[in-house]
């Protein structure tokens, strides 16, 4: 390819040929040749000569020029020309910092210099095809591919993506879903790494991402932006769930993802191997949204603490074991849909929770506030749950409490008070001690 007899035309085919066959720029190859040609020239007139190699684009003409810097004290006899010397040879202004190309006699290239000329065309050119391909996958993170399973290592399945190859871990694979070779499947692209020796290209079928991107896919209003999907948790090959919203409210979000007698969900189900999907009404409402989520569990009460992102489920023994579900995996998948902890409780346990509550915060003040038992019970009763409560609140709100006077709801302002002074002084006691 690089021999001067080789046709001119065909050196151009040839560098088109090979930008079809890998998909990249004709430029990249054809630079290459230049470097390839460059190396080459370097054996024949000495590797320490800066030679520079141009292949006409048109005509295909092969063209090697040594280049000299023109300097004012020359240093460099191979690479540098002193002032008075340029002027010389170019019968034209120069100046000191420019360059002088010295045209190079035309060579038939040796059998070692040709074939390190296929080395680095070799090596150029899979370098732009690893940049290319690179560039044409980590645009496609976030979306599904579809492929061809190639082999099967260690339980991770090594996927053909046609002129590109990914992985699907062992831990991304649908549990109990038997591959094979030669099986055609998708998969969702969650992440695309460049590496020295190309892409790696990480695809699952066990991401809550992929059950979403199904629905993308299947549901047209989805698609068009009118359906949004909020969230999703998924026990992959056996239980998940989705919470959808519709912009238009005359479209049912859920009628929309389920279709015409079950098709669209369907069609997610079988290419989540058989995997059961609860399609959940959306709701700026926690409480509305737990509900739904927990469904078909019948909620008595809900309990919301935004502080702590919990939230207590109260209902009764018959549907305690539907709201939990098998190994716990309704609540568990309930929790991830909806981003709260949530704490099953059924009627009874809710009662003997709040009784142990309320005997709790009764004794911490009569403990603490050396007040009775029934004057503590009634300040519980009121919704006082701390004794910093009771010193943030003014003395009008505490004698307003029915059975409470002034002298009575000044009183317990000042012990409340004296107690807290107290329990400062004791911390910083205990940090003086520890040294801190």
């Amino acid at each position: 390819m690089l021999n001067q007899r080789t046709d001119k035309v065909e050196l151009l085919r040839i560098a088109e040929a090979v930008a079809m066959e890998k998909s990249i720029d004709k430029e990249t190859v054809l630079n290459s040749m230049e470097l390839a040609i460059q190396k080459a020239a370097k054996t024949k007139f000495g590797s320490e000569n800066d030679i520079r190699a141009k292949i006409d684009r048109v005509s295909g003409d092969i063209s090697l020029h040594k280049v000299l810097t023109i300097v004012e004290k020359r240093e460099n006899f191979n690479n540098e020309i002193s002032l008075e010397n340029a002027k010389k040879i170019k019968n034209e202004d120069v100046k000191i910092g420019d360059e002088i190309f010295e045209k190079l006699p035309p060579v038939d290239f040796g059998r070692i210099a040709a074939q390190t000329a296929r080395q680095v065309i070799t090596q150029n050119v899979r370098a732009a095809e690893r940049e290319r391909q690179y560039n044409d996958f980590i645009g496609k993170k976030g979306e599904i591919l579809s492929g061809i399973v190639k082999r099967l290592e260690y339980g991770s399945a090594i996927i053909d993506l046609n002129r590109s190859e990914a992985i699907i871990k062992k831990e991304e694979l649908i549990p109990r879903e038997v591959l094979k070779t030669g099986d055609r499947i998708k998969a969702y692209c969650y992440d695309v790494v460049k590496e020295s020796k190309g892409q790696q290209i990480f695809l699952s079928r066990a991401h809550p991402k992929f059950m979403e991107r199904l629905f993308f896919q299947e549901v047209p209003e989805i698609y068009d932006g009118i359906i949004e999907i909020k969230s999703s948790a998924r026990d992959p090959g056996s239980r998940a769930k989705i919470s959808v919203y519709s912009k238009d409210s005359s479209i049912d979000p859920v009628g929309a993802c389920v279709g015409m007698r079950g098709s669209r969900v369907q069609s997610v189900v079988n290419e989540l191997n058989g995997e059961k999907i609860d399609i959940v009404h959306f709701s700026e409402d926690v409480a509305s949204l737990a509900v739904s989520a927990l469904a078909p569990a019948e909620i008595q009460r809900v309990i919301i603490d935004d502080q702590n992102k919990r939230i207590e489920v109260i209902l009764t023994e018959e549907n305690l074991s539907k709201a939990i579900g098998r190994r716990g995996q309704n609540v568990r998948l309930a929790s991830k849909l909806i981003n709260f902890e949530i704490d099953i409780l059924t009627e009874k346990e809710e009662s003997e929770k709040r009784q142990l509550e309320f005997k709790d915060k009764t004794e911490i003040f009569v403990g603490n506030l050396e007040v009775d038992e029934t004057l503590g019970q009634l300040l519980v009763a009121e919704g006082f749950s701390s004794i910093e409560e009771i010193d943030q609140s003014t003395q009008e709100e505490i004698s307003k409490i029915e059975g409470i006077d002034e002298n009575t709801a000044q009183e317990l302002k000042e012990r409340a008070k004296e107690y807290l002074i107290k329990e400062k002084e004791n911390i910083d006691k205990k940090l003086k001690d520890l040294g801190v």
